[in-house]
C-alpha cells in the first residue's frame, strides 16, 4: 500500500496515513476483508512510530473503516454504503468552502461566486 507522509505539513502524521488509507477505502481501492499490513510493518515502510500507525488505525477503526481481530491483524470493513457516501459529501462540501474562500479572498462577492458556480453547472 502506497501511502504519502508529508513532513512538513502542519497535519499529524497519524491524520495523513488514516486519512490516505480512508480515501483509498471510499474510492474503492481498498475494497472489503482486505487485509492492511500490520502496524510494526507500516511503521517500517513509513519510517515512523509504531505508536503512530497504531493510532491512525484506531482512528479508522472508530470510524468503522477497519477492523481489528486480535492475533490475525486489521481489515477492511464491510462497506457501509450510506457512510461511504456521507464521507464523499463531506469531501464536496470541505472543496466547497475552500473555493468560497478563496474566491472571497480574491475580491469576489457572494453574487459573482454564486454565479460562477451556476456558469459551472450548466457546462458540466
Amino acid at each position: 500500500m502506497v501511502l504519502m507522509i508529508n513532513h512538513s505539513s502542519m497535519q499529524p502524521i497519524y491524520e495523513q496515513i488514516s486519512g490516505q488509507i480512508k480515501d483509498k477505502i471510499i474510492h474503492g481501492e481498498l475494497i472489503e476483508d482486505t487485509i492492511l499490513p500490520s502496524v510494526r510493518t507500516l511503521a517500517k515502510e513509513l519510517r515512523v512510530s509504531a505508536l503512530t500507525i497504531k493510532k491512525s488505525y484506531d482512528i479508522l477503526e472508530q470510524e468503522g473503516f477497519i477492523i481489528t481481530v486480535h492475533g490475525k491483524g486489521s481489515f477492511v470493513a464491510n462497506a457501509n454504503q450510506s457512510q461511504l457516501a456521507e464521507e464523499i459529501k463531506r469531501e464536496v462540501e470541505t472543496e466547497f468552502e475552500q473555493a468560497i474562500r478563496k474566491g472571497r479572498s480574491c475580491g469576489m462577492n457572494d453574487q459573482e461566486i454564486d454565479e460562477l458556480f451556476h456558469i459551472i453547472m450548466e457546462e458540466l
